[in-house]
């Protein structure tokens, strides 16, 4: 399954969408294609073949909510945001950790949650950094804008580099 880069009717950045989506998109009239991969896949039915494009445009303008700009606080997001790398010892990362327990009243936001390796998570467990002497390498922040996901993607398609460059 390839992934399609969409965009709003202003050429801005949306998400990333399945090649079926696209598909769907232009056949519904809602899309129209941008671009085309040179070996690019074809749909094919009884009556139409159709190209897979690599981005394709909405013909109506999608306008993002206020509230959609910060992405969701999950384990996933938070391994990405900090690279995959532990906050503590900077090994690999598998799970996350509360810098301030929630035990000892943080909370589960994105400012006081980091990557940890299982180890550094069990170790440190309900206690403050103060108390174990450690500290944090980096200040933990939100990720800002729905964006953010792409610009931390590991396979880009070079098409696509015009549209998520301008969105930076």
């Amino acid at each position: 399954m390839e992934r399609v880069l969409l965009l709003n009717a202003t050429y801005e950045p949306l998400a990333l969408v399945t090649d079926r989506r696209a598909v769907v998109l232009i056949l519904a009239g809602r899309a129209e294609a941008v671009a085309f991969r040179p070996d690019a896949p074809v749909f094919r039915s009884a009556q139409l073949d159709v190209e897979v494009p690599s981005i394709v445009r909405l013909s109506r303008m999608v306008r993002i909510p206020r509230w959609a700009r910060t992405p969701p606080l999950t384990r996933r997001a938070v391994l990405r945001r900090d690279g995959g790398t532990c906050a503590y010892c900077s090994q690999v990362a598998d799970t996350v950790d509360h810098v301030v327990p929630k035990s000892r009243g943080g909370r589960h936001e994105w400012t006081n949650v980091v990557a940890s390796c299982k180890r550094d998570n069990l170790m440190k467990g309900d206690q403050l950094l103060s108390e174990l002497g450690w500290t944090l390498p980096f200040t933990p922040w939100a990720p800002d804008g729905h964006l953010w996901r792409l610009r931390h993607l590991a396979e880009v398609d070079p098409l696509w580099e015009p549209y998520l460059a301008a969105a930076s």
